[in-house]
């Protein structure tokens, strides 16, 4: 007959399983969290951002448009300093015009580059989570099987005191 294995700790396997099924639990909710909080980093960007600096070109473009009608009525009136202050209000509004304009025109880069930086790693995360989920499932349900296979040979494979009825 073959020797007899030795089986001396169906336990440390059973911890073993208890520490996977702790680190799953814990982990699965921390992946969830990394693509959600991707997922509203890009809605903040295309939505919220776009919109507010949408918005704020509007204003910005009326309140231009304001300023150049306050110049143009100035220059009718023929006041010299009112127009040299209508001048420095246009002037600023532009700017401001302008600063809408780059903050949009960074937001549509942002916007790529954001989805081109991140689809890679949020697939590596979501790959992550396909294994934690299928693989690591099958290797607790294995590790529940292998824990019963020991069990049931370790009360199969105790020795019988001499003297036993056969």
């Amino acid at each position: 007959m073959a020797e007899q294995a030795q089986v001396t700790s169906v336990e440390a396997i059973e911890s073993f399983r208890g520490s996977l099924l702790v680190f799953l639990s814990k982990v699965r909710p921390v992946l969830e969290e990394v693509s959600d909080e991707v997922m509203r980093l890009q809605f903040w960007l295309q939505n919220d951002q776009r919109r507010y600096w949408e918005v704020e070109l509007r204003k910005r473009g009326l309140k231009l448009e304001e300023a150049k009608q306050e110049l143009f009525n100035a220059a009718l009136s023929q006041l010299q300093q009112a127009t040299a202050l209508q001048h420095m209000a246009v002037q600023r509004a532009q700017r401001e015009v302008g600063e809408a304009r780059e903050k949009l025109t960074t937001l549509k880069k942002w916007e790529r580059g954001l989805e081109d930086r991140t689809a890679p790693m949020v697939k590596q995360v979501e790959e992550f989570q396909g294994f934690l989920t299928v693989d690591m499932g099958k290797a607790v349900t294995q590790l529940i099987q292998i824990i019963k296979a020991l069990d049931a040979y370790a009360k199969v494979g105790k020795p019988r005191p001499e003297g036993a009825a056969q």
